[in-house]
């Protein structure tokens, strides 16, 4: 794999993050290339160098925090060894914490209705392998009934936690969230 250069990482970064200030601003209809390149400082030509329009510079916004929060639950479940994904939710509720300016942009912005369901999509993937069903809780259930309800629980959840400022830190939203689908997931 090769290396990227540092200068066009610095671009990246720079219209990424102009693109989320101006959503956090104002609605994604109103976002224009020119907008994004006034707000990073840079010729609209060099958005278009990396970016096709303002809707892959979005898509490709959201499939890298996706793939972030892919990395800090395979990361935090490494670190535990054998301990299951039930004990990585303090990593992931501080990613959260840490790209809060991004997933409050992108759960409170009209124009990005989708990302709920990309969002929700990479949850249920996670949740796949993790939901048993033959355990006693689950006994007699339907998987494909069990994974949607726990996943849309947690994304409800994270998406309130966002939508509310985080009222509670990530460490006590952790601890509830083992407990609560831990009764799930066991």
């Amino acid at each position: 794999m090769s290396k990227v250069d540092r200068r066009i990482l610095k671009t990246r970064e720079a219209v990424t993050s102009a693109f989320i200030e101006l959503m956090s601003e104002k609605k994604f209809e109103d976002i224009t290339i020119q907008n994004i390149s006034d707000r990073a400082n840079m010729n609209r030509g060099t958005i278009y160098l990396h970016y096709v329009d303002k809707y892959d510079l979005l898509d490709k916004c959201i499939e890298a925090q996706l793939e972030e929060l892919l990395e800090v639950c395979s990361a935090s479940d490494q670190e535990q060894g054998s301990i299951e994904l039930m004990d990585s939710f303090l990593p992931v509720f501080q990613y959260f914490e840490r790209n809060y300016l991004f997933y409050s942009t992108m759960l409170v912005n009209q124009g990005t209705s989708y990302f709920h369901e990309r969002f929700l999509h990479v949850i249920l993937q996670g949740l796949h392998e993790e939901v048993n069903i033959d355990g006693a809780i689950n006994k007699g259930l339907n998987k494909d009934i069990v994974i949607p309800f726990v996943g849309s629980a947690f994304v409800g959840l994270v998406e309130w936690w966002i939508k509310e400022g985080m009222p509670f830190p990530p460490q006590l939203m952790a601890e509830h969230v083992k407990i609560l689908l831990g009764r799930h997931l066991l």
